[in-house]
């Protein structure tokens, strides 16, 4: 196991069912192809805030700290008095893509390991 997903917080947040945390990774990658389009350090800071906060709330679900705590900090800065230069906001978005992908990777895993298994581990 990686560590990027705490496996131990998806399986409180679904009692364990196994197609409920099936369905969750599935918002998840949803809310990721949706709103992982609006970060993008050339436009508002507000707009990529938005769309930090969003992942930060689908990565909290299934237990993607990292990646949660990337966006965080994202968010913070897009929501500033004072915004980010572009340089910035270019690495904190990266930040958040860097934490990303291989989270990304993990709940393939997860996944496919639920269609194979009909439970995953909680550790």
């Amino acid at each position: 196991m990686s560590g990027l997903i705490a496996r131990r917080k998806l399986h409180e947040n679904t009692a364990g069912d196994a197609e409920l945390a099936d369905e969750v990774l599935g918002i998840f990658l949803e809310q990721v192809d949706l709103w992982g389009k609006m970060l993008n350090a050339k436009d508002e800071p507000s707009r990529w805030a938005d769309a930090a906060h969003t992942i930060k709330g689908a990565a909290l679900g299934i237990g993607a700290e990292q990646l949660a705590d990337a966006c965080k900090v994202a968010e913070q800065a897009g929501r500033s008095d004072e915004p980010p230069s572009a340089t910035k906001a270019a690495v904190l978005l990266n930040d958040i893509r860097d934490c990303l992908m291989p989270t990304l990777d993990e709940v393939a895993k997860i996944r496919h390991e639920i269609s194979v298994s009909g439970s995953f581990r909680a550790s």
